[in-house]
């Protein structure tokens, strides 16, 4: 199911809450407002896209320790935090630890905006790397172990002789090989092939 992009704020501070979701949704898009980091985590699905807005500072569960526990799933959001003045230095580790912004209060709304909207296109864009990837290891994970033995032959150099010899098959038996892992992993050429694999980090042979 596709949904579309939903900016989660988490404050506990109802009148920001409000102000936040009247400015997000003054450009259109879907806006879900948190109390707290709890209520947020009930009723988080990490299959759905968009960003997080986020208080550094919070009853209960912090900011940054909603972060960490987000930053555990592969599917995390984007995270864009909120802070006060002196809570900048923590705003900045938040950010080397993942965070992909922070706002300072009070924000300037247009600012604001244009983060949440690139946080909402780096989510975008990272779903569909991942959907590649998985695209690809459901290709490499229908090659047989020797076909896969052979392709990683190939792609670190090694000609068809060369692979023949090793294995103590013939050539044709080789060319077999190659001709069947090129049309399972959807490659048209030996670059097509590498830019494939490397993109999507698939395991060793032997791993």
């Amino acid at each position: 199911m596709a949904y579309d992009p939903t900016v989660y704020i988490v404050d506990d501070d109802r009148a920001v809450r409000d102000s936040l979701r009247w400015l997000i949704e003054s450009i259109g898009v879907k806006v879900e407002t948190y109390e707290s980091a709890t209520d947020f985590l009930r009723a988080h699905d990490p299959e759905r896209p968009g960003c997080i807005v986020l208080d550094v500072r919070m009853p209960g569960m912090s900011g940054l320790e909603l972060h960490e526990r987000l930053r555990r799933s592969e599917n995390c959001v984007p995270v864009i935090f909120i802070t006060g003045h002196g809570d900048v230095p923590m705003a900045v580790r938040a950010m080397k630890a993942g965070a992909v912004d922070f706002v300072s209060k009070p924000f300037n709304d247009q600012a604001l905006l244009d983060r949440v909207q690139q946080a909402i296109e780096r989510d975008k864009q990272n779903r569909s790397k991942r959907a590649e990837h998985q695209e690809i290891f459901s290709r490499w994970s229908r090659l047989t172990p020797r076909e896969r033995e052979v392709m990683e032959m190939v792609i670190t150099g090694h000609s068809n002789k060369s692979i023949a010899a090793r294995l103590g098959v013939s050539s044709k038996t080789v060319e077999a090989h190659r001709a069947k892992f090129m049309e399972k992993m959807e490659a048209h050429s030996l670059p097509d092939l590498m830019r494939i694999t490397l993109s999507a980090g698939l395991p060793k042979q032997d791993a």
